[in-house]
Formats: structure tokens, sequence, C-alpha cells
């Protein structure tokens, strides 16, 4: 599950994201509404947890993009007590301040299992068609045997719609335990999928950032440099 987190206050954005960290959640920090904007338009996020009252560009700003560009993002909004605590109609949930880590944690994970539950059942890229539904990939109409690990990382890249999606995101979003390995363990799971894909490659490496889903016009390129 990957949560952006949108908090001015720093040292209270510091908190709420090593919280989630430690409930195993992938979690980005913006401490801007522009930051948020621009993470928004990179990365695909399954929760916003997002301060209304922000300096500058207003929090419900924020909220109006998600609305406005269809996101399946679930949005939980932190608002302020008292007669200034009001809420942008149409949030997914609401928390004032001040909140329990707990009670924020619970609202999150509901909340990402709630947008999970919104995916599309059938997705596709450069010929690539993943059906979540059946369990079933095809590469230009033929059926691929694939390992569960297989299926998760191809379901991510895919989802990603061409975005780069780092090893540990990777991680978190398919292995079921952590392995101690992490890299080798991303590399070993990417060799056998892209041989089982074939020609033309589709799966491209970022260097230093991780991969990608390509059109499958030009072939993909190689190890990226520590790549995690």
């Amino acid at each position: 599950m990957r949560v952006l987190v949108v908090e001015d206050e720093e040292f209270l954005a510091d908190m709420i994201v090593s919280g989630l960290r430690r409930a195993e959640l992938t979690v980005d920090i913006a401490h801007s509404s522009r930051a948020a904007l621009d993470r928004l338009r990179r990365d695909a996020y399954d929760v916003l947890v997002l301060d209304r009252d922000l300096p500058g560009l207003h929090g419900d700003e924020v909220f109006r993009y998600v609305v406005e560009q269809g996101l399946p993002t679930r949005v939980l909004q932190l608002t302020a007590a008292g007669p200034d605590g009001r809420h942008e109609p149409g949030a997914d949930d609401r928390l004032t301040k001040p909140f329990t880590y707990e009670a924020l944690r619970d609202r999150v994970l509901a909340l990402g299992r709630r947008a999970r539950s919104d995916r599309p059942p059938v997705i596709e890229r450069a010929g690539v068609r993943v059906d979540t539904g059946r369990r079933l990939a095809l590469r230009d109409g033929r059926p691929l045997a694939l390992s569960r690990n297989e299926f998760g990382v191809l379901e991510v890249l895919l989802r990603a719609q061409g975005t780069v999606v780092s090893g540990d995101e990777l991680i978190e979003e398919v292995w079921e335990e952590h392995p101690s390995y992490r890299t080798n363990a991303v590399r070993v799971t990417l060799g056998t999928l892209r041989a089982k894909l074939g020609d033309p490659p589709v799966i491209e490496a970022v260097p230093g950032a991780g991969y990608r889903m390509g059109d499958g016009a030009e072939p993909g390129g190689g190890e990226p440099a520590g790549a995690r």
C-alpha cells in the first residue's frame, strides 16, 4: 500500500510517516500543497493523508486535483478542532487534531483496502494484459505461467502506468516476507519475468532509480546501479 502524507508541521509529519512505515506501508511525504501535487502527478497512491490548513496553496486544492483527475486515491483529511475545522465535502474520511496514531493508522488501512477493491481488475500496456481477478497474465494473447512474485511485480509495474517503481517499493508491495537480500530478490524475479515475457523487452531499468513498463518499442535498459 502506498501512502502520501501532506503535512506542513514537520515534527508531526515525521511521526506519522515513521509510524506508518513501522506498519510496513510505503510512505512518501510532502510539506506543501505544491509538493503534494508534484508527487500525485508522478506517482500513484492508495491513500492521501492531507492536512487541510496548509500555508500558501490551500490543502483543498490538492483534494480538488484528486477529484478532477479521477484518481482512485482515497483521501483522509486532517482538520483543526473548533469552528475552523471545516472539511472539503467528498473526502473519504477525516480526523480532527489532536488524534492518536492508532486512530490514524486504522483509518489509513481501512481506506487502503477500499482503494484496492476499486482498482480495475484488468490492466494492459504494450501488449501485456493482466486479469487480477482470474490471476491471468498474457503477452500478445499468449498465456504466461508466472510465479506469485512474478505476477505481483508485473501487476505493480503495469499499475504504475510507465512511472518508475523502485526495488524497495516492489518488495513492499509484492513480497509477503521481506527478504534479507532485497536487491537480489528483485533482480532474480525480474530476470525470470523478463524471460517469460519475451521480446521485445517491455520492462526497462532506470539507473539508480528502479524499473518501469515501457511501450515495447525499444529494448529495455540494463540493471540500474544500486536500484533499491
